[in-house]
């Protein structure tokens, strides 16, 4: 197997495992080498230059080797310029490094998808813009990513432009069906969501719900049902206050 070699590689911890007494195993989202697998060993030691450096949703740029599914890091630099995540922004922090786990496949670069996570980040450390909003946003770039845009401004089949004032059932990997006969064997949803979505537009109450629901019925298909755990701690989080 090839020998890796990764320099000034602009990077994310999405999560790190403690391994063996010192060291840490990290999922990393790196600009031009996509999730990656790496080992930081001797991190966890007190006097390791690596111990602080390597937190979630602080950019780096990392120095790494090896072979294999696993690299070894080598160097880690902070870049800085991000602001602390806190409150409901860390939640949201934590949900897209979840959903960046669950679906990214390791070693398949994603230059424009991280330039949006690091914008993401940027804007939920600011505290002025609707957090909701800014998920919608970035969940719907993952999709389109990976290949499984949403399609939000043609009707499946007819490709007619989406009416603001009907009504759709929304069928994963065809997308919006114009809902005629009030039976729904889709998701169930309005066009204005759709157009609303289309444009980036979260104003509208309705907006906010029936996109939250949708994108997560989508989800759900592509993870098999596998539930999200940063979704499910939110919402018991809601239920005991």
């Amino acid at each position: 197997m090839e020998s890796i070699r990764i320099e000034n590689e602009p990077s994310f911890v999405l999560h790190a495992y403690p391994y063996r007494e010192t060291s840490y195993i990290l999922e990393i989202f790196g600009r031009n080498i996509g999730r990656v697998g790496m080992v930081a060993r001797g991190a966890r030691r007190p006097k390791s230059d690596l111990r602080g450096l390597l937190m979630p949703f602080q950019p780096l740029l990392l120095y790494a080797q090896g072979k294999g599914e696993l690299l070894t890091l080598t160097k880690a630099e902070w870049v800085g310029g991000q602001k602390l995540l806190v409150g409901q922004a860390l939640f949201c922090g934590f949900y897209l490094n979840e959903i960046l786990l669950k679906l990214l496949m390791r070693h398949d670069a994603y230059d424009q998808l991280f330039d949006e996570y690091e914008l993401t980040l940027k804007l939920l450390g600011e505290a002025v813009y609707n957090q909701s909003a800014l998920l919608r946003r970035f969940e719907i770039k993952l999709l389109s990513a990976l290949g499984y845009g949403l399609v939000l401004d043609s009707e499946a089949f007819t490709n007619q432009p989406i009416d603001p004032n009907a009504q759709y059932d929304y069928f994963v990997e065809q997308g919006p069906v114009r809902n005629v006969n009030q039976h729904n064997s889709g998701f169930l949803i309005s066009g204005q969501t759709l157009v609303d979505m289309k444009q980036e537009l979260y104003e509208r109450n309705k907006t906010l719900k029936e996109s939250r629901e949708l994108i997560r019925y989508v989800m759900s298909y592509y993870l098999n049902g596998q539930p999200l755990k940063t979704v499910q701690l939110m919402n018991d989080l809601k239920k005991h206050k």
